[in-house]
């Protein structure tokens, strides 16, 4: 069937033609949230088109081939009672992935939606174990440490060119450029020495 419908697909990219089942339903289930859902106008809830439907078989079919390539740390979270992704493919991930620092967390009786369709407390659930374990990895900063010192002003520097010509230029375009000291680098001003590869 997948076959037939790439030949298609740039003839009739948008054609609805994907048979799907009611997302939402299957996704959501605290039902007050599902209803807020599925009243909103910024949610697409008509059948899937042609090209898109099969953009997504094209990507998961490449995600599922490349598993092994997974060397950075994460986190997969499934809900147990999920309908719309077998999760089954998380734990393939999981079991698959060459990362040394890898975390699967099966939640009983959860849907798909764990951090937005299930009930708050769940949903507290879901978030906190997200939390823990990105506080499990990352640096405890002392209060001294979390706050930077104010810049100095930028002082002028006057300069002569070999032609003669006098310019006012910022003293910072005399500096030698300080590699690693970026802010998104870490507040330690250390370089970020984790290369990872997905």
């Amino acid at each position: 069937m997948v076959t037939l419908l790439t030949k298609v697909e740039d003839i009739i990219p948008k054609w609805k033609i994907v048979p799907t089942k009611d997302i939402i339903d299957s996704t959501f289930k605290d039902p007050i949230k599902r209803e807020k859902i599925r009243k909103s106008k910024l949610i697409y809830q008509d059948k899937p088109r042609l090209k898109t439907a099969l953009e997504l078989v094209r990507t998961s079919k490449d995600v599922e081939d490349n598993l092994s390539e997974v060397r950075m740390p994460f986190f997969v979270l499934h809900g147990e009672a999920d309908t719309v992704t077998d999760p089954e493919v998380s734990r393939a991930l999981y079991e698959r992935s060459a990362s040394t620092d890898k975390t699967f967390k099966l939640y009983p009786g959860m849907w798909h939606g764990l951090t937005a369709g299930e009930p708050d407390e769940n949903v507290e659930l879901v978030f906190s174990d997200i939390l823990a374990w990105l506080d499990q990895r990352s640096r405890h900063w002392e209060p001294e440490e979390r706050v930077r010192t104010p810049l100095e002003p930028e002082k002028i520097a006057h300069v002569t060119s070999s032609n003669g010509a006098e310019s006012w230029v910022p003293d910072s375009a005399h500096r030698q450029p300080q590699h690693g000291c970026s802010f998104l680098c870490g507040l330690g001003g250390q370089p970020n020495q984790q290369h990872c590869k997905m």
